[in-house]
């Protein structure tokens, strides 16, 4: 028994939405396209304009054979209740039911009752919903949920059909001692791959709200202790605040069973993940929340998986790097933050896949960057061997772009339904004809790497060796026509899926095949008689929504009277295109529909047989899925290096930028960005930056931010010459325009922001501060940003400061490892040379020259009393070189004599530092 999903969340059916344009028939004694040696069988026409397939059949109409499985759930749900996010959502009765597994050899549970309620941003909960009795018809209307399980892939050119939300996250967190160790286990409806995930996080959660905003899910599941009347803990709350768009549902604590969750994966997990079971056997909070994830997704979907047919996965939080979602908003990673629409982002400059799951390959790691060098460079090295072979190059695009949402197909194809309708059966069918398409092009993707050098590039040719591919192909093409294959267009998609099966399989199915047949020749025939009966340009037409209808051009003054004759109905005009039917018509669809019903029953009979015998070999699908996804990344890499003179990255103990610019202000500009340089180490890992407004500061900072994501994901980077030190946390403050107005709210939301800057930085993290303390008075913003400075300054951390505050420049007399860096902009419009926002507004010039003359005179002030002494200024030179001549030892590759060289510039460079406050004493 499934609920259905309303408008308040995202579809997820997967579905590609199909338009109302028709489909024309040019001929009737033509054969038909595609169906070779099969034109006895098939109706005899011409296919036009095709459509993405979409059932016709009611989803609510079942097989007269159909009905419950043996030992499948009787149906027996539950009810929950619909409050805002964040409010007290009480539990409904106990169920009687608690076994989680009846007949464990198929999978299928007997009957047991969840118990849940539920909780959406949409408005209200109904008091007479939440008092129905589980079995209580009126459930839909509390909770519109509409499962997966009856749908189709979508093609490869519908790659952005992947974005609507589609991953159901189970949450707990441990209680007492245990407080603040977290599990978190999630499934993605389109991808049949379990995620697990348990780590210790402190008061704030920014690991549970990172990971969160990571999966962006559909819909959350916790424990309804999480949120009791009056004791509503403040992982829910935080969550909920979060997460305002996205449906939550509580169940009872006791769902949330370690030892059924290990049970779970041991009796779904597929074989060749099964090392799963090291990692996850002591962790017991993600296991409690795989428990509730995996009872829960059955229910909703209607079906259970088939067991051995997941892929289970730990992920910890130390293989990647961490970035929070406030850092990834900053930096308009996957998001813009004008318009979430436009395309003007991180993602939006690397996102040149062709693929579904290569787009969310590519967004997940973005949002996650790589840690391990060394996984880093295979990447590099793929993308470099892409970029110096065209025809490497070009060959894997064109057989990448080819390939459906594999991921998605495997998730269709392990799921078992609890009852059979006509649209499970359709499912069925068309996700076969997938799979044949899918395999097919794995012969294709091994010649294209055939020639490939990179060790990545090899593994992945020789993991596409796996003889099982051949086997499932094998076993597919002797029950399946050879010519059957994936087309774009309903009618198609539809003729492919009636004839599928081999003749002479199935006397019956032959049989209702021809029928089928002749009642659409029949259709064609009708149509062609009423067009020479009224003499009228008419012709046969189909689409998704009406089924076979008539459609005809001409102008409205060559019809008698202006109107169609009387028999027509329906009739819908758009300019010289009539649109119409017939009650003739109308009764022939509805006999071509009972014998598609008929058809397709027979046919999925046919293929579940198939299925059931290709079950023990389609886990090597999870492997040519993964090779799918990650090449058409690497692909996109390649792809956008082409557009721009991207570079190579290095990896070092360094972070050195030559002429590095902005990505996405690239794409956006008519001219290519100002380029700049940085530079940070050990020696020098904190810069203060300086400048007037609307110089470039905070560009500046998002722009290292961009290229140190885009190199440790395996990018390229927009810059002349880079190397980077690889960042386990990347954390930015940026300053926005409502920060200029001082408020207790902007000063609590940037308190908020360093606080959690403070606690969870470390040595190897990416630190970007903007405009800290513009929120309050300029006394207690200047003695905020100094603590704050000096407490980064005690981490190895590379940070960048930018600041209005001049004090913070003299920072550098106490603390060597301190650089100073000033923004100036050049005014083309006037010989000034300087731009500020006076100048640019209606102040009167007397004013912009008395405000400038002021702080000239402050500026020399400052640094008049916080000069740096000789002996600061020697030891603070004697610091640069001790830090220079270990960067070199580190990561030098010159020859000996170029070495020396710069060696001798470098003693050069600390005599004249010394020396030269010396000199400009004696000169005073």
């Amino acid at each position: 028994m499934a609920m259905q999903r309303g408008s308040s969340t995202a579809n997820t059916s997967g579905k590609a939405a199909t338009s109302a344009a028709s489909e024309s028939y040019t001929g009737r004694d033509s054969s038909t396209s595609g169906l070779g040696g099969r034109g006895a069988h098939t109706p005899r026409y011409t296919l036009g304009l095709l459509q993405t397939p979409r059932s016709s059949a009611d989803s609510s109409g079942g097989f007269s054979s159909g009905g419950a499985r043996p030992g499948s759930s009787s149906g027996e749900g539950f009810a929950p209740s619909r409050a805002a996010p964040g409010s007290r959502v009480k539990p409904l009765a106990p169920g009687r039911g608690e076994s989680y597994f009846g007949d464990k050899s198929s999978c299928v549970e007997n009957t047991s009752t969840l118990n849940l309620t539920s909780s959406s941003s949409v408005q209200g909960l109904s008091s007479a919903c939440a008092g129905k009795p589980p079995l209580s018809s009126s459930r839909s209307v509390c909770r519109n949920h509409t499962p997966l399980m009856g749908y189709s892939v979508t093609s490869s050119s519908a790659v952005s059909s992947h974005t609507a939300a589609s991953v159901i996250v189970a949450v707990v967190e441990g209680r007492g001692l245990a407080r603040g160790e977290v599990g978190i286990a999630s499934i993605d409806l389109k991808s049949p791959e379990v995620i697990l995930s348990q780590f210790a996080d402190n008061t704030t959660y920014a690991k549970v709200i990172t990971k969160l905003k990571i999966l962006t899910p559909l819909e959350i599941v916790m424990s309804n202790t999480a949120c009791d009347p009056g004791n509503t803990t403040k992982l829910f709350s935080l969550i909920t605040e979060h997460f305002k768009n996205v449906t939550f549902t509580t169940v009872q604590r006791k769902y949330f069973n370690e030892t059924k969750g290990l049970e779970y994966i041991e009796q779904l997990c597929a074989s060749e993940f099964s090392t799963i079971f090291m990692e996850i056997q002591s962790k017991y909070y993600c296991l409690a929340a795989a428990a509730a994830l995996l009872k829960y997704v059955e229910f909703i979907q209607n079906s259970v998986y088939a067991p051995k047919s997941l892929k289970v996965r730990f992920q910890g939080s130390e293989k990647t790097a961490m970035i929070d979602s406030s850092s990834a908003q900053n930096l308009e990673l996957v998001i813009n933050n004008r318009d979430s629409r436009n395309g003007h982002t991180l993602f939006g400059v690397l996102n040149y896949t062709k693929t579904p799951g290569g787009s969310r390959r590519l967004r997940s790691n973005i949002l996650e960057p790589l840690v391990d060098a060394e996984t880093i460079n295979m990447r590099l090295d793929c993308v470099q061997e892409l970029l110096q072979d065209e025809e490497l190059f070009f060959g894997l695009q064109a057989v990448i772009s080819k390939f459906l949402d594999t991921e998605q197909l495997l998730s269709v194809l392990v799921q078992i339904p609890k009852q059979d309708t006509v649209k499970t059966a359709e499912s069925k069918i068309t996700n076969l004809i997938y799979l044949k398409h899918t395999l097919e092009l794995v012969e294709p993707l091994k010649a294209a790497l055939r020639s490939c050098n990179t060790p990545l590039l090899k593994a992945y040719y020789n993991s596409l060796e796996d003889t099982r591919f051949g086997i499932i192909l094998e076993k597919i093409t002797t029950v399946i026509n050879d010519d059957t294959r994936y087309t774009k267009g309903c009618l198609s998609m539809r003729t492919q899926k009636c004839y599928a099966v081999k003749p002479n399989i199935n006397e019956f199915l032959d049989i209702a095949r021809r029928t089928y047949t002749e009642i659409v020749d029949d259709i064609a025939g009708m149509i062609a008689q009423l067009a020479q009966k009224y003499n009228l340009p008419m012709k046969t037409s189909f689409s998704s929504a009406r089924g076979f209808f008539i459609q005809m051009n001409a102008d409205c003054s060559t019809l008698p009277n202006g109107q169609l004759p009387s028999e027509f109905t329906k009739i819908t005009k758009m300019k010289n295109t009539y649109s119409f039917t017939s009650s003739d018509l109308i009764k022939m669809n509805e006999r071509c529909q009972e014998s598609l019903r008929e058809i397709y029953h027979m046919t999925y009979l046919i293929v579940c047989k198939l299925l059931n015998e290709i079950y023990e070999h389609i886990h090597c699908l999870y492997k040519l899925s993964d090779i799918v996804s990650m090449l058409d990344m690497l692909l996109s890499f390649a792809h956008a290096c082409t557009l721009s003179d991207y570079v190579r990255p290095e990896f070092t103990d360094t972070l050195a930028i030559k002429q590095g610019w902005h990505p996405i202000l690239e794409k956006i500009a008519v001219e290519k960005p100002v380029s700049n340089n940085t530079y940070l180490a050990e020696g020098n890992n904190f810069v203060i930056i300086t400048g007037p407004n609307m110089s470039g500061k905070s560009t500046y900072l998002k722009q290292i931010a961009l290229c140190q994501i885009m190199a440790q994901i395996g990018s390229y980077v927009p810059a002349e010459y880079c190397s980077f030190r690889i960042a386990e946390q990347i954390f930015t403050r940026i300053g926005m325009d409502d920060d200029i107005e001082t408020n207790a709210s902007t000063f609590m939301k940037e308190m908020k922001e360093i606080t959690y800057i403070i606690q969870n930085a470390n040595d190897k993290s990416l630190i970007i501060i903007d405009e800290l303390g513009r929120g309050t008075s300029a006394e207690e913003g200047i003695g905020i940003c100094y603590a704050v400075c000096e407490y980064l300054l005690n981490l190895k951390a590379f940070t960048l400061f930018a600041t209005h505050f001049l004090e913070l420049c003299h920072i550098d007399a106490l603390y060597p490892n301190v650089e100073n860096c000033h923004f100036e902009v050049q005014h083309v419009r006037s010989s000034a040379g300087r731009l500020k926002a006076a100048e640019v507004s209606s102040l009167p010039s007397s004013v912009i020259l008395d405000a400038r003359e002021i702080t000239n005179r402050i500026a020399k002030k400052i640094l008049h009393r916080q000069k740096s002494t000789p002996e600061m200024m020697r030891q603070r030179a004697v610091y640069q070189l001790a830090m220079r001549l270990v960067q070199t030892a580190r990561n030098s590759r010159l020859d000996t004599d170029s070495l020396r060289i710069y060696l001798k510039g470098l003693k050069k460079k600390c005599e004249d530092s010394c020396t030269a406050p010396r000199r400009n004493d004696e000169q005073k």
